[in-house]
């Protein structure tokens, strides 16, 4: 029996659609889980096409996840008219064209992601691999690479490693077996010194502000709930280092997060996986006004600030969270 599920056809066909004289960029919204399979699915294209490059549309300011590029040489650039013309054919991991504006000046011709599938926004391109019951895609591109041979070398599986324990948040959120699998097999080839290094480079100094400024704003929605608005930000990154952060408090089963973001309303839910359904949620409350979705566990809505008018953004996402008026200050203590 394989280690691995077979994929003679989709090996067979991603081969097929590779030619010598192909440039390919791989254009993702750099995560750790993204730029680790951008690598791996650029290891399978690199000695089979003319040239195959990396862009990201995100920026990218997390210390861990610079530490990755840092450590594991991962040679991603920010997504120009320049880059992309150099370019003619064009490939897509952890997203679908939908997730991101950045990805409409592109016309996609892989996409292998894991997150949900939406009816109203399907995914044309010629080759499609999307599996929503996987943890992550480092996961699927691994089964990849074993299919077709090919021993990953120490940074790509080290990174494959960090894509997997990232986006699994170390097999506390949705996982599978081959999940488990993928993750034991890299750790023979990958060096977990490095992702130590780069597990400890989780935080700037300046955010450390932040977290007392979230817990001044901080309201708790029902039992196990937690709700945060933390008007404008720098970067969303620092919403997600918040719910990750918060996930971590005993009794609390759900967060979200939120905050402005360069004109866009950015909402960060984190769940046990247990009790509610944060995509779902997210879809829910936010599906009419903007693009909003994600997995059980995690999930993420982004709307157009001017959607909200003159309501009070604050109030206006806790009324859809919850139905009610915000509260008067003071009325969650600790």
């Amino acid at each position: 029996m394989s280690y691995f599920r077979k994929l003679t056809l989709e090996t067979t066909r991603l081969a097929q659609m590779l030619g010598r004289e192909d440039k390919w960029l791989i254009v993702i919204n750099a995560d750790p889980d993204a730029m680790a399979s951008a690598m791996a699915l650029r290891r399978i294209m690199v000695h089979r096409v003319a040239e195959v490059g990396i862009a990201h549309v995100n920026e990218v300011k997390r210390p861990d996840n610079l530490a990755m590029m840092r450590f594991l040489r991962i040679p991603t650039q920010p997504l120009t008219d320049e880059i992309r013309a150099h370019y003619d054919h064009f490939a897509m991991v952890d997203s679908q064209p939908h997730h991101h504006p950045g990805f409409k000046a592109c016309s996609f011709s892989i996409v292998i992601d894991h997150h949900p599938i939406k009816p109203d926004s399907p995914v044309t391109a010629s080759f499609v691999d999307i599996r929503p019951d996987y943890g992550s895609v480092s996961t699927i591109l691994t089964e990849y690479l074993y299919n077709m041979n090919i021993r990953p070398g120490k940074l790509l599986a080290t990174a494959l490693v960090y894509g997997i324990k990232a986006d699994t948040q170390s097999f506390e959120r949705h996982f599978i077996e081959a999940d488990v699998k993928a993750f034991s097999y890299l750790t023979k080839f990958g060096d977990m010194v490095l992702v130590r290094k780069i597990i400890h480079s989780e935080y700037h100094r300046r955010w450390l502000k932040f977290f007392s400024k979230a817990f001044r704003k901080m309201r708790f929605v029902g039992n196990r709930g937690l709700f945060v608005y933390m008007d404008s930000l720098e970067s969303a990154d620092i919403l997600v280092m918040l719910a990750d952060f918060f996930t971590r408090v005993h009794g609390l089963s759900w967060n979200m997060l939120s905050g402005i973001v360069k004109k866009q309303v950015v909402v960060i839910f984190r769940g046990d996986g247990i009790g509610r359904n944060m995509g779902t949620m997210a879809a829910k409350m936010f599906g009419d006004i903007g693009s909003a979705g994600g997995h059980r566990g995690a999930a993420r809505a982004e709307i157009e600030l001017a959607r909200f008018g003159d309501k009070p953004v604050e109030e206006a996402l806790y009324k859809r969270l919850t139905g009610n008026k915000l509260p008067a200050k003071g009325k969650c203590p600790l």
